[in-house]
């Protein structure tokens, strides 16, 4: 493997940080139109001026962009 971090890498490392941010419900990677991108799922989107700083999601993952989705509550259902 090269010196290079990967996607998954950078995600797999981060992930407890950004599960204890306000609202995220998921983490994943994805696309925004046809780039690669770091997911972060939240219950709705805030503005960040009504979010503690602690909660703000950054704009990119150690040089990876970060797609922020509303998907609203998750629920299991019954089948």
């Amino acid at each position: 493997m090269s010196g290079q971090t990967t996607m998954e890498a950078v995600l797999s490392a981060r992930a407890p940080e950004l599960e204890r941010k306000a609202n995220v419900t998921g983490l994943g990677i994805g696309k925004r139109g046809s780039k690669d991108v770091i997911k972060v799922f939240v219950t709705r989107k805030v503005p960040t001026s009504e979010l503690r700083p602690e909660d703000v999601i950054p704009d990119d993952l150690d040089g990876f962009e970060v797609d922020v989705e509303e998907i609203g509550v998750i629920t299991t259902q019954d089948v």
